[in-house]
């Protein structure tokens, strides 16, 4: 008893196209850092996730995020939207992506409002100081 633990299976693959469109996005963040769990890319602030990269294994090629508390009821409406398991009941969404009907703007915009909910006030005001080219 008590031996090594086996990783986690690959929900994701990490090298995907439209995972490395959202690493992309989200490591352009002050101190935003990639770390692997799950199975999954999570990006966090280092220390508080703010997107994680995969919600299940029927829909991997989807986003997790923190929304925006005002904007949280009208996502819900959303049937692009949905509640992810483990995350969901902690008032986390997540949205598929793919590769043509995919608003990148959009998903940018809750990727930043995501990371706005968790980072630290520094961090907030590196962003705002020097905003992100998009």
């Amino acid at each position: 008893m008590g031996g090594v633990a086996e990783p986690h299976p690959d929900v994701v693959d990490p090298h995907h196209p439209l995972v490395e469109r959202v690493r992309a996005i989200c490591l352009r963040y002050p101190d935003a850092v990639e770390v692997p769990a799950w199975g999954r890319p999570t990006f966090r602030t280092p220390n508080k996730i703010f997107v994680i990269a995969g919600a299940t294994m029927d829909r991997q090629f989807s986003i997790v995020i923190k929304p925006d508390p005002a904007d949280e009821p009208a996502l819900r409406q959303d049937p692009r939207f949905f509640a992810p398991p483990y995350w969901g009941p902690f008032g986390w969404l997540a949205i598929d992506t793919d590769t043509d009907g995919t608003d990148w703007q959009e998903l940018e915009e809750l990727i930043d409002s995501s990371y706005r909910l968790v980072a630290l006030k520094r961090q907030v005001k590196a962003l705002d100081e020097h905003p992100l080219v998009r």
